[in-house]
């Protein structure tokens, strides 16, 4: 009997995961990648240690999706953090949990989790072809016939995986390929914008700083007047701004108040664990310690040296004046700015600098229990292209995985419908 082909666009985590799912429900599978290799993006994800998942109870797990996240509630339950890390112990690459719930794989090298999904594919006898843009996905009376290449080719099968990624990290070949299609197919897509990005600040004194990364801080941000979103953990100032983990979760809300004209600002809570009394106490103890030394001089055991100079410059107290000279007033300026210290966000940094793209296919125009398009016959989505995003810490790897999975075993259940005919 003639196996009936799955056709899926793009090698990445949702697209090599759902080439192995449909392959083993049955169907001929054929992966096409536009790039010289397989899983870029994996590979260089996290900072070459790939952050695949997180370890935190999935029943929890919706909430750190900001971006759609009751959209993946069945589909995570499906394939979860467990399973996830089940499938690649198989393979091979055992995992371990840091901070944060943040699941790598023990030997800290995002190629394993390459080499253990390629292993997976050709075990499941899918085909892998290299360096094939797909054009257009081709269709016949309302139905999908195959797809055409950018070099004319013609690829037949009676179904569709877009797998193409969002518009981040364009190098690796996520460069908008899929809202194309997705346009071109009758979708609506929601407008991409950058999520987990860096972000540029109004402040110069950053350039200071630059480098220097802070843990275990509390970062907020601030716009229509009030105090919107906080997180914890850790942080880095860079030439232009602020970047690191708390900042990138922010990110997201602060590109969507800065398109909507709001002022954006971040405050910096140097010293969390403490309330403004007690933080206080511990300057004061510092100050009595340092009683007969300059200003400058006085704050080594409470602050990065780096960041000393940019704290007397902003607390308006002369660097030589004598600590004991310090005035109430004084002090509790400077209590305060240790734990509020401000910033002011100009824009983030564009897409193609972003971790994580928001936006995408709209996913009311999905079908979650099969990621079936809504609009065209045999065409399925998963990964990046469809409008899920979430924060930091291997969520926005998990959804893909889990979706990926999903829409492999939905596609290959499809065609074998055509086979049994």
């Amino acid at each position: 009997m003639k196996k009936e082909r799955v056709i899926v666009i793009g090698a990445g985590a949702a697209g090599l995961m759902a080439a192995g799912q449909a392959a083993l429900a049955g169907a001929e599978v054929i992966v096409l990648e536009k790039k010289g290799r397989p899983g870029r993006k994996i590979a260089i994800s996290g900072k070459g240690r790939c952050n695949l998942t997180n370890a935190e109870n999935m029943g929890n797990v919706i909430e750190n999706y900001p971006g759609n996240g009751r959209f993946l509630h069945g589909i995570l339950r499906e394939f979860d953090n467990v399973r996830l890390r089940e499938f690649f112990a198989y393979y091979g690459v055992e995992t371990k949990v840091e901070r944060g719930g943040r699941v790598f794989p023990l030997s800290d090298d995002a190629e394993q989790i390459v080499e253990a999904l390629l292993k997976y594919i050709m075990d499941a006898g899918v085909e892998l072809a290299t360096e094939q843009t797909v054009e257009e996905v081709l269709l016949q009376e309302g139905e999908v016939r195959g797809v055409r290449l950018s070099n004319g080719k013609i690829i037949e099968g009676k179904s569709v995986i877009i797998c193409t990624g969002g518009g981040s990290y364009p190098a690796t070949g996520s460069n908008g390929d899929g809202y194309r299609m997705a346009r071109k197919l009758g979708h609506k897509v929601i407008t991409p914008r950058p999520s987990l990005v860096p972000m540029r600040t109004y402040e110069d004194w950053v350039t200071q700083v630059q480098g220097l990364a802070l843990r275990n801080v509390e970062a907020s941000l601030w716009y229509g007047e009030k105090k919107q979103k906080t997180e914890f953990g850790e942080m880095l100032f860079t030439h232009f701004g602020v970047s690191g983990p708390i900042i990138l979760t922010l990110s997201r809300w602060a590109g969507e108040a800065l398109a909507k004209g709001n002022k954006v600002q971040l405050t910096i809570n140097l010293k969390p664990a403490l309330t403004s009394e007690q933080l206080d106490q511990r300057v004061q103890r510092d100050f009595k310690k340092f009683l007969n030394k300059q200003f400058k001089n006085s704050l080594d055991e409470m602050l990065p040296k780096s960041l000393i100079p940019v704290i007397i410059q902003l607390s308006e107290i002369p660097p030589e004046r004598a600590v004991n000279s310090i005035s109430r007033e004084e002090r509790k300026r400077l209590v305060q700015l240790l734990q509020v210290l401000p910033l002011t966000i100009t824009e983030t940094l564009p897409l193609a600098a972003a971790i994580v793209t928001a936006g995408g296919v709209d996913v009311k125009e999905i079908d979650p229990k099969t990621m079936a398009s809504k609009k065209v016959q045999g065409i399925f989505w998963a990964g990046e292209v469809v409008d899920v995003d979430g924060v930091t810490g291997g969520y926005n790897l998990q959804a893909a995985f889990a979706m990926g999975y999903r829409a492999g075993r939905a596609a290959g259940e499809y065609v074998l419908t055509y086979q049994n005919a």
